[in-house]
């Protein structure tokens, strides 16, 4: 069994769980969720605190969320994704900073133009919250869409990144 590590986030009265394994970053929570939120990706059986195994991923975070990161640097383990999730996922990185992308430009951009409900669901389980960037991809009616963060969360993140200041919600 693979060992997980864990520690909390915390930013403007939130906190967020993260979890590693020796290969990389694993999860960020929802704010204020509980751990338990992780046994939706995969198996948290093994998890030991481990503040330093996750202090380049919060000083990122603390960066990104005050406004003077824009990408992260980061090692991601995407062990418990399926090919189409990790193709997904990989193509959410590549959406610049400020932008966003419907779910059908980014089934297209994937060579899945027809689909779209199976890109979704891919966004949708994308373990990286925040870190791999589903904040910014929108509904064809350029209306939100669903955020595994809530939207008040996925409306700070657009926000803060068309006006690069901290984020606040």
């Amino acid at each position: 069994m693979m060992e997980l590590y864990y520690d909390i986030f915390k930013f403007n009265d939130h906190q967020y769980y993260l979890i590693a394994s020796d290969s990389g970053l694993c999860f960020v929570g929802s704010p204020d969720a509980e751990l338990a939120e992780a046994d939706g990706f995969f198996a948290t059986d093994n998890l030991t605190r481990n503040p330093d195994k996750l202090a380049q991923v919060k000083t990122q975070l603390q960066e990104f969320l005050s406004g003077s990161r824009q990408n992260f640097d980061l090692a991601l383990d995407a062990q418990f994704g399926t090919p189409l999730q990790r193709k997904v996922w990989q193509t959410l990185t590549t959406i610049k900073y400020g932008e966003t992308l419907t779910y059908q430009q980014l089934a297209h951009r994937i060579g899945h133009p027809t689909a779209i409900r199976a890109v979704a669901s891919a966004v949708g389980r994308n373990p990286w919250m925040i870190v791999v960037p589903c904040h910014r991809v929108i509904r064809t009616d350029h209306t939100m869409g669903g955020y595994r963060g809530g939207l008040p969360l996925k409306t700070a993140l657009l926000k803060l990144e068309s006006s690069r200041t901290a984020l606040t919600f």
